[in-house]
């Protein structure tokens, strides 16, 4: 539901609510929704800076740092994380709940940076590769840095509780399975294995986020980033895979159609673009390769679609009786998401 000041107005002219009480409520509204991530100017300026120092110290990180020696990166890189707490605390003590965050999320976000400066202080680090590359290589030596990021996420999301903490985490975790993997395999980094490796981590990573969204219901959005990166992970390994069976790609339509549905039900967006891309994907395959000369594959597309459409104008007559007696089907702990995700 969207509550804005048009609606409260509305409500006070059909003398449903009073002007003081309406007045009141736009105040708490207000106050309530710069704890949450909105698409205003603030928060956008909010992420876009915390983003950019972020990046700073981990994408766009170049060799000049390498100058200092591992003693310098470690010292510097603690010197940063204590300017991230420091920070943290200031922000959360002024009630600025998204700041604080971000600064809490770049302190995590320094710990590979740090783990690698003491590697290269202690004489350990095995080659001449540089920190820049950890986001850019697949190699087995990174996992004492992903292993250390971790720990330190786990303890910092525990201790201050904001959800985009668990950004570096589900990041983490997807640099780990390609590093484990290629440990595994010897150092093995071809097309199919990456696709692989990237679809059962995706997957695992949603069934991870689903537990977590779970948990978290009566609380804070904890599973979002872990569900970008675990659909994004899992869609692009499923959507990279060859296939030349109309049977299979079929099949890959019915997945892309499942995540929309879910999508809708968990009212988690990122399930219904990428659904939504593999669904029109396939139809373009149908379209451009099965039924290239037929003129009845459009006006049947068409009737389809026009079927959909009055599909969901039933569904809206009958939503609310349907959604009660599905819901009463499923055990509590899913029962209330839904409910937490429907009525927020």
């Amino acid at each position: 539901m969207d509550v804005s000041k048009k609606s409260l107005t509305e409500a006070v002219s059909r003398n449903i609510i009073s002007a003081q009480q309406a007045n009141d409520l736009l105040a708490f509204f207000t106050e309530q929704s710069q704890q949450k991530p909105t698409f205003s100017f603030t928060h956008v300026l909010y992420y876009f800076g915390g983003l950019i120092a972020i990046g700073a110290m981990t994408l766009f990180m170049n060799l000049g740092w390498e100058s200092f020696g591992g003693a310098g990166i470690v010292i510097i890189s603690l010197l940063y994380a204590a300017a991230g707490l420091m920070l943290t605390h200031r922000f959360a003590a002024k009630n600025h709940i998204i700041p604080a965050g971000i600064c809490a999320t770049f302190v995590v976000c320094m710990t590979p940076l740090a783990i690698y400066g003491v590697q290269q202080w202690l004489g350990i680090w095995p080659d001449s590769t540089q920190y820049q590359d950890y986001h850019r290589q697949v190699r087995a030596y990174w996992l004492y840095m992903e292993l250390g990021t971790l720990i330190v996420g786990t303890i910092v999301a525990w201790r201050y509780k904001y959800p985009f903490l668990i950004m570096p985490v589900a990041v983490t975790l997807w640099y780990m399975t390609m590093d484990i993997t290629a440990l595994i395999s010897g150092g093995d980094h071809s097309w199919e294995l990456r696709q692989l490796v990237s679809l059962y981590t995706g997957l695992l990573m949603t069934a991870l986020a689903f537990w977590v969204d779970i948990r978290s219901r009566h609380t804070a959005d904890y599973a979002f980033w872990l569900y970008l990166f675990g659909v994004t992970a899992f869609w692009c390994g499923l959507s990279l895979q060859e296939s030349d069976n109309e049977i299979s790609k079929f099949f890959y339509f019915l997945i892309n159609l499942t995540m929309i549905f879910v999508g809708v039900l968990l009212v988690r967006r990122v399930f219904v673009v990428f659904g939504a891309l593999g669904s029109c994907g396939y139809l373009g395959h149908l379209a451009f390769n099965v039924f290239e000369d037929s003129w009845l594959f459009p006006v049947a597309l068409t009737a389809i679609g026009l079927g959909i459409v009055y599909l969901g104008i039933l569904w809206q007559k009958h939503e609310k009786s349907i959604s009660e007696r599905a819901r009463a089907s499923l055990p509590v702990p899913l029962r209330e998401l839904l409910e937490s995700k429907l009525n927020p």
